[in-house]
């Protein structure tokens, strides 16, 4: 499942106040493979340590959210910052 339209509508960074967007399955899989090798952080530093089923990218597309149980993750700790990435 993913979330729901109207909540995406509505929803933004709570740092930037940007939009989100769903996160496209190819930078789901390069998030979820750096996840993997351990390269990724949040915000506050701490590893990422789960894969991401779903995701919300900013409309700028410099920090990731993680979608739980179709439930958005939108903490500023928790935010993942895309520099991270190679091809972010």
């Amino acid at each position: 499942m993913s979330v729901d339209k109207k909540l995406l509508e509505i929803l933004c960074c709570p740092v930037t106040k940007i939009a989100v967007k769903s996160l496209p399955k190819t930078k789901l899989q390069a998030l979820n493979a750096a996840i993997g090798e351990g390269n990724i952080r949040y915000a506050d530093g701490s590893p990422v340590d789960q894969p991401l089923d779903e995701g919300l990218i900013t409309e700028n597309e410099t920090t990731i959210y993680r979608v739980d149980d179709d439930i958005p993750i939108m903490l500023e700790d928790r935010g993942i910052p895309t520099s991270q990435l190679q091809d972010s």
